[in-house]
């Protein structure tokens, strides 16, 4: 489902390989690279840099966005790291944020693991301050069929998960990275055009640091460097790390929606359509936000629509039954009627979803999606994390959730190394965090995927198959325990 749905400190850019040594148990095969560019470049806060060009930081995240930020702000606040030279790199502008009547089109489904990593941070109190809209269950269900299940807590009154715009979360983190500036230092606008790696091995004559070049003329030296640089990390390029990526063929179609009448608004909806699922997640009692994944063709047709025309689709794509088969209908009634007489508990009451009665201004929007993940998350002295390591089909909401998961993560094997006083770009420790997290992230990108597939078709036998699956996941509550507990992490 779409549910919850950058610090950084240092830049890199692609370049050509330098240097290429044999790969150890615990000493990864290292490149040497450089890159360079002659696009010129200007910085804001260099003097809040050190101009020292020797000056080595012990940490520079790459990306600002909301994972890169908040890894800055979770090494900042560790207090097993205080005293280390922490720099966060990213080449846009400082924005200052105030909360706008309308909403974004930009939101996240954040899970209560993510929630506890920004709580732990100081974050979420600015996020409860400022907006968000948590939901307590979520309801699936088939176009194709009649087959629903539904996610809650044993209390209904407890969270699982929260709706937050980017904006909000970018905001929150922003002021705890104020309130860290003496231990992490930020400069904006500032660009990488040039890497040195360091060796795996010293000589007399070898820099051991990873050396980065700034558009600006600066050089700056850091014993780990962490790309938090997106989906087409220049980090994990330079690097050389490998990714195996493909696209999906479809793209998402968001939007902000007004509800026909204000309701209590705390179940977040998704419903799988042929042409992709289409997710509806709670913004507040009258407004709700729209991720429709579809081919890239219908999401072109529906941009292009009116907005009456388009509530209509919206509304349509939620209460249409023009692709029920009468043969997979009579057989999911008569397997979900067994199963409610072997485990009566396990069956759920269905709800209807809210209508849409209009669609907010301009807030229309589309983006292409697919999935990538990286060979590997590490080398000697670069880490990566978030969209840099690994890309998900938003359908699960987990995207951010997973980065944030590798903000955890990291800091928890970064604290434990300050702690022991090992040197942080080792790859020990290093090795242990990529370990961890490709345990938890590869099994739940290739659930993803395979959901993505087998809901993308009409063919009888798949679509009586995930009938039956579905019912049978609903009517065994530990199970569906289990997966909530997985996606919470």
């Amino acid at each position: 489902m779409y549910f919850l749905t950058g610090v950084r400190l240092g830049v890199c850019g692609g370049g050509r390989r330098c240097v290429s040594v044999p790969c150890f148990r615990g000493v990864r095969s290292l490149r040497g690279f450089s890159s360079s560019g002659n696009e010129e470049g200007t910085s804001e806060g260099t003097a809040a840099a050190s101009s020292d060009t020797d000056s080595v930081y012990d940490v520079i995240v790459s990306g600002g966005g909301m994972v890169g930020t908040a890894m800055a702000c979770s090494l900042g606040f560790d207090p097993n790291l205080q005293g280390k030279k922490i720099l966060l790199l990213e080449a846009g502008n400082k924005k200052e944020f105030e909360v706008p009547e309308s909403y974004s089109t930009r939101v996240s489904s954040i899970n209560p693991g993510s929630a506890t990593l920004l709580s732990g941070i100081g974050a979420w109190d600015h996020i409860l301050n400022m907006r968000c809209k948590p939901f307590n269950r979520m309801q699936v269900w088939d176009a194709c069929s009649d087959a629903m299940i539904t996610f809650d807590k044993e209390n209904l009154e407890d969270e699982m998960g929260y709706v937050v715009e980017n904006d909000v979360v970018m905001a929150a983190l922003t002021k705890q990275l104020d309130a860290v500036s003496d231990q992490v230092k930020v400069q904006y606008r500032s660009r990488a055009v040039r890497y040195t790696w360091p060796l795996p091995y010293q000589t007399a004559e070898s820099n051991p640091w990873v050396q980065v070049e700034l558009a600006s003329g600066q050089q700056l030296q850091t014993k780990l460097l962490i790309g938090a640089d997106g989906p087409n990390s220049t980090v994990r390029k330079a690097a050389g790390m490998q990714t195996v990526q493909w696209n999906y063929e479809q793209s998402a179609v968001v939007a902000v929606l007004h509800l026909s009448e204000p309701t209590e608004n705390n179940v977040a909806w998704q419903r799988f359509l042929p042409t992709g699922p289409i997710a509806l997640l709670p913004l507040s009692d009258s407004a709700s936000s729209l991720v429709w994944s579809t081919t890239h063709q219908h999401a072109t047709d529906l941009l292009v629509l009116d907005d009456e025309s388009f509530v209509d689709a919206i509304n349509s794509a939620f209460w249409s039954n023009e692709n029920h088969s009468e043969l997979i209908h009579t057989a999911g009634t008569v397997f979900r009627s067994a199963l409610s007489l072997l485990m009566p508990s396990g069956t759920s009451p269905r709800q209807l979803p809210p209508s849409v009665s209009r669609v907010g201004p301009k807030s229309k929007a589309m983006f292409p999606l697919g999935l990538g993940h990286a060979s590997e998350y590490i080398r000697y002295r670069v880490a990566l994390i978030g969209d840099a390591a690994h890309r998900v089909h938003p359908l699960a909401g987990q995207g951010v959730n997973l980065g944030f998961g590798d903000v955890a993560c990291l800091t928890r094997h970064l604290s434990q190394a300050a702690f022991d006083g090992r040197d942080l770009g080792a790859t020990r420790h290093l090795l242990e965090y990529e370990t961890e997290r490709q345990r938890h992230n590869l099994p739940m990108m290739a659930a993803i995927d395979i959901l993505k597939r087998l809901y993308s078709t009409k063919m009888a036998p798949f679509v009586l198959l995930r009938t039956l699956g579905l019912q049978a996941t609903s009517a065994v509550p530990p199970l569906k325990e289990q997966i909530m507990a997985f996606a919470s992490k």
